[in-house]
Parts: C-alpha cells; sequence; structure tokens
C-alpha cells in the first residue's frame, strides 16, 4: 500500500502537466505548441542512436566532468578555507568578487584563453556549479559541534583521521545540499556553453531546431534535456541515501522520541 501511495506522487504531479499539455495543444493553433502526435514524431526522429552519439553522450560526459571537478575542488577549498579562520578572512572578499560574476559573462574570455572545445565548456560549468559546493562545505565546517572538536584534540586525533572521521561526517548534510544545487546549475551551464561556438552538443542542437523554425524538434530537445536532469535527481538520491545513512537514521530516532 505504501509504495502504491508513494508511486502515485511521483507520477501523479507529470500525468496532470502532460494531460494539461495534451488539452491545451489539442485547441491551440499557435505553431509554436505542437501536439502529442507532433511531438511523438519529432522525438523519434530526431534522437536517434546517432543523434545520441554525436549529441547527447558528449554533453552528459562533459555535464559530469565538469561537476566532478566541482565536487573536488568545492570539498578540498571548502574544507581549508572553513577549518582555518585566518584563511577564510583572507579569501571571503575574492571568493565573494568572483561569485557575483556570471559564468556565463566569462565565456568569451574562456574562448580566448582556453580555446572552443570541451576544456571551455567544462571550466564554465565548474565555475557556476563549484559555489554551492564550496559555501555549503565552509559552513558545514564551521557549525561542527564544539564539544566533538575538543573531544577530538582530547584524544589526539589530527591530521587526515580527524578530516575523515570528524570534520566530513558533520559536514556532509550541507556538503550534500549544495551537490543537490549544483546539479540544476551545471545542467544549465552545460546547455549554455554549447551556444557558443560549437558544432555539436545539446544546446547546440536546440538551438538550430530554433532557428530552422523546427519547433517540435526544439520542444523534443528540451524534453530531452529534462529527462537528463531527472536521472541526475534520482541517482544523487539513491547516493545521497546511502552516504547520509547514519544522518536520515539519527534524525528518525530524534523525530520517534
Amino acid at each position: 500500500m505504501r509504495f502504491l501511495k508513494d508511486f502515485l506522487h511521483i507520477v501523479a504531479l507529470p500525468a496532470l502537466l502532460i494531460a494539461a499539455w495534451i488539452l491545451w495543444s489539442a485547441q491551440s493553433t499557435s505553431f509554436f505548441v505542437p501536439t502529442l502526435e507532433q511531438m511523438s514524431n519529432a522525438f523519434s526522429t530526431t534522437w536517434t542512436w546517432g543523434r545520441m552519439q554525436s549529441d547527447v553522450f558528449p554533453s552528459v560526459a562533459r555535464l559530469i566532468a565538469g561537476l566532478g571537478l566541482s565536487i573536488v575542488i568545492g570539498i578540498v577549498v571548502g574544507l581549508l578555507v572553513g577549518s582555518f579562520r585566518w584563511l577564510r578572512q583572507l579569501m571571503e572578499p575574492t571568493m565573494e568578487f568572483f561569485r557575483a560574476i556570471p559564468p556565463t559573462v566569462l565565456i568569451p574570455v574562456f574562448m580566448l584563453l582556453i580555446g572552443i572545445g570541451d576544456d571551455m565548456k567544462i571550466a564554465v560549468i565548474v565555475l557556476g556549479a563549484v559555489w554551492p559546493i564550496l559555501l555549503n562545505t565552509i559552513e558545514g565546517v564551521r557549525s561542527m559541534d564544539e564539544v566533538l572538536s575538543d573531544t577530538s584534540h582530547t584524544y589526539r586525533i589530527d591530521g587526515f583521521a580527524r578530516i575523515r572521521y570528524l570534520i566530513l561526517p558533520s559536514a556532509m548534510p550541507q556538503i550534500m545540499a549544495g551537490i543537490r544545487q549544483s546539479l540544476s546549475i551545471a545542467l544549465i551551464l552545460m546547455v549554455i556553453s554549447e551556444m557558443f561556438a560549437s558544432s555539436a552538443g545539446l544546446g547546440y542542437t536546440i538551438i538550430q531546431f530554433q532557428r530552422s523554425f523546427a519547433i517540435p524538434e526544439m520542444w523534443s530537445g528540451i524534453v530531452v534535456l529534462g529527462l537528463i536532469g531527472v536521472i541526475m535527481s534520482c541517482i544523487f538520491q539513491i547516493v545521497e541515501r546511502s552516504v547520509l545513512k547514519w544522518y536520515h537514521g539519527q534524525r528518525e530516532m530524534e523525530n520517534a522520541g
């Protein structure tokens, strides 16, 4: 019964949105609102295996690379900045300066410095997706329980052991929250970076459809992006439940008490 209830919660809103779109498109005379039949035909004829290999898979590879680098940089730098107050005070003005710059503004600069290849696109993703992870890691380290910190000093738990068994577990809930925020940012920047000086990729393909007034094909590309986002979210939830299993168990015990 619970499984059925959870399943209904998951599919209810998408089903309502699809039904509303079908009713709206059936009554619409606008060229820019395709019907279900047009969308189905465009999706099946456009996103073939060859198109997946040439556009979708390279885009997803750049997305994974940029997100992976963002996670590594955000956690490592966040642990350092959060652990040392003097370093935080030194770097805070610089971080606020670069965080305020939209990554899309720097695309022309990256094109001049790095080129127009995959490195530029990955750099754009990293520049935007790293900040939620970095800032949440810093706050997670700063909010560590002082009693636990003092106890670890008393038992002379220092170095890597302190990071692994005390700092990282304490900051991990906020780190995972930062990664969740970065998922959507990375996906958006992946598309935007492919709209500049590209000859392949999801962003490039969608723009080409829009410029050639291939409206059903354009909407089918947007649906592909949405499906990628849903798959990323599902994978993240599985990883999050595994990494934070102890945290969710603790919260359940506190709520039960």
